[in-house]
């Protein structure tokens, strides 16, 4: 169960099927998304693929040597597109594939416009998602809540998204749902009618336990997006924020004109995929190590450069020297934002006490800490927010609650009225009366991770104690202690054995600590493999976005 192998494999297979000769690459606005995430664009010109349009694009230059690969999201808009583009076809031929299922009625639009006989194939190649890490996707949707319903858009979306997931893996799982979430019962319903409906698509070979697709929603666990992080990929999206793999750095200070946007993609860059997982203490260190090695490997070109063989030996290993270069400075880079970051915000005095929010139930310690961050004024004001947020899901019920003394010092020290709205929005979104969960009775997942994470050096710090409700829940799951009555399965028959091939889906965006909830997980659990998912992955930036855009109205303020 490799998402990213199962999109690469369907972007090699168009292109192998097309056959030898010049091709473009017309995709639409998210199946570019799709496809950049597997694959890098010199990856594809070493395939004979040599432009790359949008189907949307006005500009297209009619190029009658080349052959046309589609690969399109069935939308309406890209069938009328297709339609258009058949009728005047600028290319030699034509290879329709779509992320997933069309409409019978569609290809026979698109057969009618085929006057001139351009079209070689069509097919469903159900490649319908970000393929974010070999484990995780996400569909990119930010605002899929309207109040405590889905917005009917994005419910169609997610989806399509879920039952391509499914049909790219070859699964037909049992589905179980997180009861207290119409949004995930009503997704559940939508991904099982699909499968009655193309049961044929879903005719894959039967294992001995059949697969297993858990759909929960973010409102039981709104501290986990809350959170700063410590580990490489989350850390960076925390601070600098992931969009399909790139970082914007045009803002850090000083910063060279090539390195103002860089790609973190563990496919295509072996530092990052040894690192990602890593807290920031470890990466310093490996940076060091990097760029000591990359000391070395540096060619001495006066005293080595003086035959043609020296020549021909530097030339050849010029393209290596040239990459490894090229990731020394990216991550010299980074780290050092990081770095910056993390002092100029306080950010360990800040974790220090989001933890003990997370995580203990000393009232008047948290309470006292949290008072005296806020009159830091060097303290960035989503970190002051962040911090009076967790305090209010942790402490909503106390006898000595005093969060509207903490919004008093929010306002005096000039925080804007939209992030103080959102204190009470979140505590609508996912305060107790929405949990299910007791997100900090002390639990036995404590003694769980001690023994998931004895082997991993420096995690039982400080900084990293919280562990998401995720790893309790499948922790449950994993044993066949997860209860039938607050997880129903959708129809009637139910998992006699323990599950081996999960599919855990969240409504309302999963996280990269999530992410590496589950990469602990698998590495840790035999004969179990997860694959975790999300509307989106969210940092506390996206998912403050998606809390507002499900426009709650507060009873609190």
């Amino acid at each position: 169960m490799n998402v990213v192998l199962a999109v690469k494999q369907y972007v090699s297979k168009m292109i192998e099927d097309s056959g030898p000769g010049m091709k473009v690459l017309l995709m639409d606005k998210e199946t570019t998304s799709f496809v950049s995430m597997v694959y890098t664009q010199s990856e594809i010109l070493q395939k004979e693929v040599y432009l790359f349009e949008r189907i949307d694009s006005t500009h297209r230059e009619s190029m009658k040597h080349l052959k046309a690969i589609c690969f399109l999201r069935p939308t309406k808009e890209n069938v009328e597109y297709l339609i258009k583009e058949l009728r005047r076809p600028k290319y030699s031929v034509y290879f329709l594939y779509f992320s997933n299922v069309i409409s019978k009625s569609d290809v026979k639009s698109l057969a009618e416009a085929d006057e001139q006989e351009v079209v070689a194939e069509v097919q469903e190649f159900y490649g319908d998602y970000i393929a974010v890490n070999p484990h995780v996707f996400s569909l990119n949707i930010v605002g899929c809540y309207q109040g405590r319903n889905w917005d009917p858009f994005q419910l169609s979306r997610a989806t399509q998204g879920l039952t391509a997931l499914l049909l790219s893996l070859k699964k037909c799982p049992m589905i179980r749902y997180q009861l207290s979430s119409d949004l995930a019962k009503r997704l559940a319903e939508g991904v099982k009618q699909v499968i009655t409906k193309e049961y044929e698509l879903f005719d894959f070979r039967r294992t001995e336990v059949p697969p297993l697709l858990l759909i929960l929603d973010r409102t039981d666990d709104a501290i986990t997006p809350l959170l700063n992080q410590w580990t490489y990929q989350a850390m960076v999206h925390e601070m600098l924020g992931i969009n399909n793999n790139r970082i914007d750095l045009s803002r850090v200070p000083g910063i060279s004109k090539d390195l103002k946007e860089v790609v973190l993609s563990a496919e295509n860059d072996e530092f990052y995929a040894n690192n990602m997982y890593l807290n920031f203490g470890e990466i310093g260190t490996n940076i060091k190590n990097l760029m000591e090695d990359f000391q070395k490997k540096k060619p001495k070109e006066q005293q080595k450069l003086e035959s043609i063989a020296d020549m021909k030996a530097f030339v050849e290993n010029y393209p290596q020297f040239k990459k490894m270069s090229g990731t020394v400075s990216k991550h010299v880079t980074v780290v050092g934002e990081l770095s910056r970051l993390v002092s100029e915000r306080h950010l360990m005095e800040v974790s220090e006490v989001e933890q003990e929010l997370s995580c203990q139930n000393d009232h008047s310690s948290a309470l006292q800490n949290v008072k005296r961050l806020l009159q830091n004024q060097r303290l960035a004001e989503l970190d002051a927010v962040r911090l009076v947020m967790l305090y209010a899901l942790h402490y909503e019920r106390h006898s000595s609650n005093s969060l509207q003394s903490l919004l008093a010092d929010l306002r005096s020290r000039g925080v804007s009225e939209r992030y103080r709205r959102l204190v009470s929005a979140v505590l609508e979104f996912g305060g107790k009366r929405v949990r299910d969960s007791d997100l900090f009775s002390p639990k036995d997942a404590v003694a769980i991770t001690k023994q998931f994470f004895k082997g991993l050096k420096g995690v039982e710090n400080v900084y990293t104690q919280h562990q998401p409700l995720l790893l309790e829940t499948l922790d449950k799951l994993i044993k066949g202690k997860l209860k039938d009555n607050m997880y129903p399965y959708v129809g009637p028959s139910t998992l006699r054995d323990r599950p081996q091939d999960i599919i855990v889906f969240i409504v309302g965006g999963a996280t990269y600590e999530e992410g590496l909830t589950v990469y602990n997980l698998n590495r840790t659990t035999p004969g179990v493999r997860i694959i975790l998912g999300g509307t989106a992955i969210h940092n506390t930036k996206s998912f403050l976005e998606e809390v507002q855009a499900a426009g709650l109205h507060s009873r609190h303020t």
